[in-house]
């Protein structure tokens, strides 16, 4: 039986953006997250998804619902458990230039997690460490006096990685990691991240847009819409079998290596403009995009169900009643 590492249970987070008005940017998303697996969370930008990571990272407050990590209500521990709760989980920003210090040398930017939790009082074990980790992460030891700016966009994201890995975390969100990078630089991060969690047992939850990628690190994938989770599936049953329309429409975008089959396949085209979080749509998010919208849709919010073993959808296409 596996291990649930997280429970993410009928999650909100809104935001007030003007007198009695709120940004409803997560809107009751259930998942979990087993221990040693990499959960991917996709959606179009605004869907909600990195609001997710931080708030499951606790740098947001929730507005309803919990988060409960190996049995502990993350927003509701004291300071003292906060400081143990962080050497466990970490988080990999999206933009690999505004994440590091750039004051700051490698060196610092990487010994500071562990100079806050007290894990090296030798200066030189400190710098062992360090050296150890640029390794890890396929950088070389002598990277570790230069400044931030004097590296590529993909070598600041495995200095990122290294800085995630120096508390010897065992959960790790990785908020779009590689959205930033040139696409060949995204294909090493990807099988770096890869590597590491085999190595040391890692869970991932890991943040994208990109389909296509996701599916390559992903065991599980959630789908997120305007803050509603609306399909959520094993990787190989959600490519082979999407049953939201929004999920079709997004496998659909991606090109596919094969000149004769891109020609011939269809493509689904989604009409009209991503409605707004502070006025979403009544019934169901996604209607007024939805090629297969019903009268129901737009009076009735659509039932988390699971249509299939492990496969879930919010959709009235498959209501039974």
């Amino acid at each position: 039986m596996n291990e649930k590492i997280l429970q993410v249970s009928n999650l909100k987070k809104y935001f007030q953006v003007g007198k009695g008005k709120n940004l409803q940017a997560v809107n009751d998303v259930t998942f979990h997250i087993n221990k040693g697996e990499t959960f991917g969370l996709v959606g179009e930008s605004g869907c909600g998804k990195s609001t997710i990571g931080r708030t499951v990272m606790g740098l947001y407050e929730k507005t309803a619902g919990d988060v409960i990590y190996n049995g502990e209500n993350v927003h509701k521990l004291d300071v003292k458990q906060k400081f143990n709760f962080y050497r466990n989980m970490q988080m990999i920003f999206q933009d690999p230039y505004a994440s590091l210090n750039p004051r700051s040398t490698v060196k610092e930017v990487i010994s500071e997690p562990m100079e806050v939790h007290g894990i090296y009082k030798n200066k030189q074990e400190l710098q062992t460490r360090v050296h150890q980790l640029l390794e890890e992460v396929g950088l070389h030891r002598d990277h570790a006096n230069r400044y931030p700016h004097e590296f590529s966009g993909g070598q600041r994201q495995r200095i990122g990685i290294a800085r995630a890995l120096a508390l010897n975390p065992e959960f790790i969100i990785a908020d779009e990691p590689i959205s930033a990078l040139d696409v060949s630089v995204q294909a090493q991060v990807v099988n770096l991240l890869k590597e590491l969690q085999v190595e040391k047992g890692l869970t991932y939850l890991f943040i994208a847009h990109d389909l296509s990628m996701v599916k390559q690190i992903s065991d599980r994938i959630g789908v997120m819409y305007l803050g509603n989770m609306v399909e959520l599936a094993g990787s190989e049953q959600l490519y082979e079998n999407p049953l939201h329309p929004y999920t079709q429409a997004l496998l659909s975008a991606i090109p596919i290596p094969d000149p004769d089959m891109e020609d011939n396949r269809e493509r689904i085209i989604l009409e009209g403009d991503l409605p707004s979080p502070i006025d979403p749509p009544s019934g169901c998010v996604f209607r007024t995009r939805c090629p297969a919208a019903m009268e129901v849709c737009s009076v009735k919010t659509p039932v988390w169900m699971e249509v299939e073993q492990d496969h879930y959808v919010a959709c009235h296409l498959y209501d039974t009643e």
